[in-house]
């Protein structure tokens, strides 16, 4: 089962690890998108992330960069998934995932911004 999450993270629609999603903002430029609701963001969120709640992806999405990177954060992971067939119906060639979303990322001891 690990070895199927490695082989499948960090790839376009995959589900990346904290340390993947780290290697792509310093490497590539990717830009964190927290998909949760507008509450959730202000209470914690991944530094530089860009709020985009689900419900409002349609208004929301074309103010993203289409020629980065995107790494969807839901509270557990499941939400950021299924809004990755969304984003690239708008266009987005380069979307991923971050495995576990912000719960993840906080037991993975990485910071948080809040406000």
């Amino acid at each position: 089962m690990l070895v199927w999450q490695t082989l499948r993270g960090g790839r376009a629609g995959g589900a990346m690890s904290t340390s993947e999603a780290t290697a792509a903002v310093n490497q590539r430029q990717a830009v964190f998108v927290d998909m949760r609701p507008a509450a959730d963001f202000s209470a914690g969120h991944i530094a530089q992330s860009r709020s985009v709640p689900l419900a409002d992806l349609a208004q929301k999405a074309a103010g993203l960069p289409k020629n980065k990177p995107l790494i969807l954060v839901g509270s557990n992971g499941r939400d950021a998934a299924k809004a990755v067939a969304q984003f690239k119906a708008q266009g987005f060639a380069d979307v991923s995932s971050l495995s576990g979303g912000l719960s993840g990322w906080v037991q993975a001891g990485m910071p948080i911004a809040k406000g």
